[in-house]
C-alpha cells in the first residue's frame, strides 16, 4: 500500500505559483528522489508534507485514507519527519534533549533524565554515532547533527523521513556514512524522500525519481531507467554539459596578486602562488586542505603569521574585509546564508550594501538611485524572479548566490575569490554562475575559484594550485585533468 499520496497539490505566493497541481506517491521501504532546479518547488512540497505550509488546492491521503492538511504536530504524530538543509536543533541543549524535545520521558510529571540519556544513546548508536548524549549539539559537526535529527525521527517511530540537501556540506567520508544510514532506514521499511543536486548520489540511492520544473511535476519514473544527461535535460529543459574550455583570452604577463610563503598556524604553511588579470586560478584539494583559510587571509578576515602579500606590485596588508574591498579584493564566502547575505533584508538592500556611497547624497540614501542600481545588478546576475523588494531569505539557494554575485559585481573589484560558488545550487543556476565567472576573467579581472567538485574546477580553471594539509603540493596548467589534481591532493606532504 502506498504510504503517502498527493494529488493536485498547488501552492501560490504573491506573484508566483510555487507548486501547480503536483502529484506524488511515496511507498514504504523506498528512497524517492525529488530533483529540480532551485525554485522548482521541492522545498515547498516538503514543507506541505511536514505541515509547515498549507496547500491552496489538492488532496492528501495517508495509507489510503484522505487527510486534511496537517499541522506540524499532526505530521509528527503520523510519523513524518523532515530534516531541512538548515538543521532544526537547539545548539545549547544536549543531544539527548534535542532528540526528545517535546516528547521527554517522565513519571508523574518529572523528567526521567536517565531513561532519556539511555534511549538517546541507543538511537544514536543504531545510526553509527557513538557520542556522549549529554554533549551540547553546538559542539558537534554538521554530519553528527544530521544524525541527531535522524535519531529524533527514530525515537518518534517515523514512517517517512525527508532529507533536504543532506550532503551539501559533508566530506566524502561523511557522505558515505549518511548514505549507509539512508539504506538502513529503507531496509527497516521506512520511506525516504531524498532531495539533492548531486545526481550521482541520486542515481546510486534512489528507487524512483520525481522531477519538478517551475512548480510542475514533469516526470516520475524508476531511477534505474534514466541516465544522467537525460535527467539533467528533464530538469532544465535543455542539454547542459560541463566541459573544459581553454580560454581565448590572454592573461597579463605580470601577476596582480602575489602570495609568498604565507603561514597561519597549521592551516596554512608557506603558501605561495600568483594570480594574473584575465585568468581563473583554481585552488584544488580535499576539504580541510587549507583553501578557505587562504581565501580568508586574502579577504582580510584573518591575518597571516608569516610571509607577505602584494597587490599590483605593492605590499598588501588588509586588516579587515573593508580594507580588502577598498583595495579591490572581494570574497564570495562558502556560507552565503551566514556570511554573504543579510537574509532579513531585501535584495535591493543586500545588493547596494557595499556601495551605499554611490546611492547617497549628503549622508541621505537616494531611493530612486538605489532601486535603479540594484535592479541593474540583479538583472545582470540573472536573479529570479528579478523582484528586488523580495527578502533575500525567501529565495532559493541558487538565487541567493546570484544576489551575492550581484552585490560584489557592483564594487568593480580587481580580484574576486569564489569559495565553493555553486554548493547546493541546481544545474541551471550553476551554468549561469559559471558563465558569469568566465565573463569576469574575459573582462580582465583576476579570479580565484575554490571548489571541491572536480568537474567544476576542471571546467573553470586556467591553472590550478593544489593544496594538502595546509601546503601547496603543485601547480597544474594544460593538461588539467581530474587524475592530475587528485594525484597531488593525495600526495604526502
Amino acid at each position: 500500500m502506498t504510504l503517502l499520496t498527493l494529488r493536485g497539490i498547488t501552492k501560490r505566493y504573491p506573484g508566483v505559483t510555487a507548486l501547480d497541481a503536483v502529484d506524488l506517491d511515496i511507498d514504504p521501504g523506498t528512497v524517492h528522489a525529488l530533483v529540480g532546479e532551485n525554485g522548482a518547488g521541492k522545498s515547498t512540497l516538503l514543507k506541505i508534507v511536514a505541515g509547515a505550509e498549507r496547500p491552496d488546492a489538492g488532496v492528501m491521503t495517508w495509507k489510503g485514507q484522505p487527510i486534511a492538511a496537517p499541522t506540524p504536530r499532526e505530521a509528527l504524530l503520523r510519523g513524518v519527519t523532515v530534516i531541512y538543509q538548515e538543521l532544526m536543533l537547539a545548539p545549547n541543549l544536549s543531544a539527548a534533549a534535542n532528540i526528545y524535545l517535546g516528547t521527554e520521558p517522565g513519571h508523574r510529571g518529572l523528567l526521567d533524565a536517565s531513561a532519556m540519556r539511555h534511549r538517546a544513546a541507543t538511537a544514536l548508536a543504531d545510526l553509527g554515532l557513538v557520542i556522549d548524549p549529554d554533549q551540547p549539539v553546538g559542539e558537534l559537526s554538521v554530519a553528527q547533527r544530521q544524525l541527531v535529527e535522524l535519531a529524533r525521527a527514530l525515537v518518534r517511530d517515523a514512517q517517512l523521513v525527508a532529507l533536504d540537501e543532506p550532503t551539501a556540506t559533508l566530506t566524502a567520508h561523511e557522505v558515505a556514512h549518511l548514505v549507509a544510514q539512508i539504506e538502513w532506514l529503507r531496509a527497516k521499511g521506512i520511506a525516504v524522500v531524498f532531495v539533492s543536486h548531486r545526481l550521482d548520489e541520486i542515481r546510486r540511492l534512489a528507487d524512483s525519481i520525481t522531477v519538478l520544473r517551475d512548480g510542475h511535476r514533469v516526470w516520475t519514473g524508476p531511477a534505474a531507467g534514466i541516465d544522467e544527461r537525460t535527467l539533467i535535460r528533464t530538469m532544465v529543459g535543455r542539454d547542459v554539459v560541463f566541459e573544459r574550455c581553454p580560454p581565448n583570452r590572454k592573461a597579463d604577463a605580470e601577476p596582480v596578486l602575489s602570495v609568498r610563503d604565507v603561514s597561519r598556524g597549521r592551516a596554512m604553511r608557506n603558501v605561495s602562488f600568483d594570480v594574473k588579470r584575465g585568468e581563473i586560478l583554481g585552488l584544488g584539494g580535499l576539504v580541510g586542505a587549507g583553501r578557505s583559510e587562504v581565501a580568508r587571509v586574502l579577504a582580510g578576515i584573518d591575518r597571516p603569521e608569516a610571509g607577505s602579500l602584494s597587490l599590483r606590485g605593492q605590499p598588501y596588508r588588509p586588516r579587515s574585509p573593508a580594507d580588502a574591498i577598498r583595495a579591490g579584493v572581494v570574497y564570495f564566502p562558502e556560507d552565503r546564508k551566514r556570511q554573504g547575505l543579510v537574509l532579513g533584508m531585501r535584495i535591493r538592500e543586500n545588493v547596494t550594501l557595499p556601495v551605499l556611497s554611490r546611492v547617497s547624497r549628503g549622508g541621505l540614501l537616494q531611493a530612486g538611485a538605489e532601486r535603479h542600481l540594484a535592479q541593474t545588478a540583479a538583472t545582470r546576475a540573472d536573479v529570479r524572479p528579478p523582484d528586488i523588494e523580495r527578502l533575500a531569505g525567501t529565495l532559493s539557494g541558487g538565487n541567493q548566490q546570484k544576489v551575492v554575485l550581484a552585490k560584489w559585481l557592483l564594487t568593480d573589484a580587481e580580484v574576486l575569490i569564489f569559495d565553493e560558488p555553486t554548493r547546493g545550487v541546481d544545474i541551471g543556476a550553476k551554468t549561469e554562475i559559471h558563465r558569469q565567472i568566465r565573463a569576469l576573467a574575459d573582462a580582465g579581472r583576476a579570479v580565484i575559484v575554490i571548489s571541491s567538485e572536480l568537474p567544476e574546477l576542471i571546467a573553470l580553471a586556467d591553472r590550478a594550485v593544489v593544496m594538502r594539509e595546509g601546503r601547496v603540493q603543485g601547480e597544474l596548467a594544460e593538461p588539467l585533468t581530474p587524475e592530475a589534481v587528485m594525484a597531488l591532493a593525495f600526495r604526502s606532504a
